[in-house]
């Protein structure tokens, strides 16, 4: 196999055309083999191999510096710069990350996760390269996807000011190959790019700018006459007209025609941007028949590309998704907003029965929670779905735009928690701390699947800003019997006994139960209250703990620092300074990839840390 002679960009550019081919298709068979074991991003990884091999060839790695927006399709990257042994244990915890990550190889010059960064960290390299007076080359990868979120455009207007050599790939698979991938975009690129064609170009405007009276506007004239003219051929008149030079479209599965454009952009003294035209899942047949389905999977059957282990069980995301359609057909002015994501949200079956109150907007959190704030505004019931880590992005909008003006928007907020595999940039462990510290705004968080429903029914009458908080995964379907009604504000009690009481949140509640049960063995009375309101918190629940209890532990999936715990700790603090009381909570730290259990096993978040934790700190003392 060529692959296992590849140990960096040097290997590779001593191969052959024919060779090149080759390890392209042997790239592809070993992606779509160890990613039907550990599960991954697979359809966008399959789609670049082709452009990776040319950045690698037509670049200096790692002295110059590539950054790859979002960065879940920097596997081939992986690959070629020696990690590919390291597949086996790919988004596994201790294991090679999914993502770029700087301190994994020097080959990553920039940690991504989340989209339409690239732009705007490869121009602060370049700017800091200019600075430094040093000569590396930079160029962020972004996709057509990602120019979506207007940090990208932010970005793209700065890019305009570069004195010096700045690259921008389009990573374009959404359109097909078109004609322009020809004789004349070829010509036009090498003519636009050429030294003689710039020299000239510069010659005529210094000369003309020399000339009193006229000169002004006869460069102004020929400029206009020569933007007209490129109207015909050039699809990038965007990029052109913002002045950053547009190179393209290029096929991105030709290497060798890959190579060229790469190069040529890399004559220039400003931004250039390179539109390279991919197929997302190139290679592998399911994949090209359903991107958005192998844009990120379990462990698969090749030969069929199904998942190893069905899913008989419903998810929160199901639950979610069942339950927002039946409140639609009862309630006409629901409408439903996601950025992007309108199957990891579960908004599809919603926009396939109602598509005229469904709106995808893209990547773009920000204008999704302002617009839902305007509907609001104009007397509809919006629902905002949206992945916990990706709602920060609207932090300014919610507390701005919905919490001033207390506006009745409904955020459904998956992925809350412990996500697992996608490790730092994914993980949904902040927002209980930065919504609750948002003027009125509430938060809630079910216990289980019946819960969600009810708190889905009870956000449709409530007039105010409210977040529904659960988790990635299997919805729990333990403590059915305990259904009190949805009050504003209000918790509820599980189990009452004396001595020690856990007073949970969400995900925590079913920790709770099993800790109940297992204190109960060993013969240790133990409480368990359904906090269910983040904010505001019970007050009456945590008083009628404090009257029978002298030990209570709070317990939430969320970062100790300004979450749950620490609201009623200073509450009992204040009422009961004599209780004594235990924050179990995530460390103030980024949580990295890894299975679910394992993390929170290591993080001390199972039942049977917690019970460890207990007896550490003197809580099972009195009672055993």
């Amino acid at each position: 196999m060529i692959l296992e002679q590849i140990k960096g960009p040097e290997d590779l550019k001593g191969l052959s055309q024919k060779e090149l081919d080759a390890l392209a298709q042997e790239i592809r068979s070993f992606l779509i083999e160890k990613i039907s074991h550990t599960g991954g991003h697979l359809a966008s990884n399959l789609g670049v191999v082709e452009l990776t091999m040319a950045i690698f060839l037509s670049f200096h790695l790692p002295e110059d510096k590539i950054i790859w927006d979002v960065g879940h399709q920097s596997y081939t990257h992986k690959i070629l710069s020696g990690r590919m042994g390291e597949f086996d244990e790919l988004r596994q915890y201790g294991g090679l990350s999914g993502f770029p990550k700087r301190k994994e190889s020097p080959y990553d010059s920039f940690d991504t996760g989340h989209s339409s960064t690239s732009i705007s960290a490869g121009l602060g390299i370049a700017q800091a390269r200019d600075i430094l007076g040093e000569g590396y080359k930079v160029a962020a990868i972004i996709g057509d996807g990602a120019l979506t979120g207007g940090m990208a455009y932010e970005a793209l207007n700065n890019a305009a000011r570069m004195k010096k050599n700045f690259i921008i790939i389009l990573n374009d698979n959404k359109m097909s190959i078109s004609e322009n991938v020809g004789g004349m975009s070829r010509y036009l690129n090498g003519l636009r790019t050429g030294s003689g064609y710039n020299d000239l170009k510069k010659n005529v405007a210094d000369a003309l700018e020399r000339m009193p009276v006229v000169g002004a506007p006869l460069i102004d004239k020929i400029k206009r006459t020569k933007n007209s003219i490129k109207q015909l051929f050039i699809p990038g008149m965007l990029f052109e007209n913002m002045g950053i030079t547009y190179l393209g479209p290029v096929d991105g599965h030709n290497i060798q025609d890959l190579c060229k454009v790469l190069k040529e952009a890399q004559k220039l003294d400003h931004s250039v941007l390179v539109h390279v035209l991919t197929k997302k899942g190139k290679g592998y047949g399911p994949a090209e028949k359903n991107p958005s389905r192998f844009h990120g999977v379990e462990p698969f059957d090749v030969a069929t590309g199904r998942p190893l282990k069905e899913k008989t069980y419903p998810s929160y995301t199901q639950v979610f998704s069942k339950k927002i359609c039946q409140l639609a057909r009862e309630h006409k002015e629901l409408v439903a907003v996601t950025a992007a994501m309108p199957d990891g949200t579960g908004l599809s079956a919603f926009a396939k029965e109602f598509p005229g109150r469904f709106f995808d907007v893209g990547i773009a959190e920000a204008h999704a929670v302002t617009s839902a704030a305007g509907m609001a505004a104009a007397g509809l019931r919006p629902v905002v779905a949206v992945y916990s880590s990706f709602l920060q992005r609207g932090y300014d909008q919610i507390l701005h735009d919905v919490c001033i003006q207390n506006l009745p928007v409904i955020f459904a907020i998956d992925r809350a928690g412990l996500v697992g595999s996608d490790g730092e940039t994914h993980q949904g462990i902040f927002d209980y701390s930065y919504l609750t510290s948002i003027p009125n705004m509430s938060v809630v968080a079910p216990k289980n699947l019946w819960e969600l429903r009810a708190m889905l029914d009870f956000a449709m009458d409530y007039k105010g800003p409210l977040a529904i908080r659960y988790p990635r995964g299997q919805a729990y379907r333990g403590l059915k019997e305990f259904a009190k009604p949805i009050s504003y504000g209000k918790g509820e009690m599980l189990w009452e006994e004396e001595g020690i009481a856990l007073l949970a949140v969400g995900s925590m509640v079913s920790t709770a139960e099993h800790i109940r049960e297992k204190l109960a063995a060993r013969g240790i009375p133990c409480s368990v209250a359904n906090g269910r309101f983040v904010k505001p918190f019970d007050r009456e629940l945590a008083d009628r703990l404090i009257r029978k209890h002298s030990r209570i532990v709070t317990l939430e999936e969320n970062v100790l620092q300004g979450g749950f715990g620490l609201q009623v700790t200073a509450y009992i603090h204040e009422k009961a300074p004599q209780i004594r009381v235990l924050n179990i909570a995530l460390p103030d730290a980024y949580v990295e990839h890894g299975n679910v259990s394992v993390l929170r096993e290591g993080l001390g978040i199972d039942s049977d840390s917690i019970i460890r934790r207990m007896e550490s700190e003197g809580f099972l003392k009195e009672s055993i």
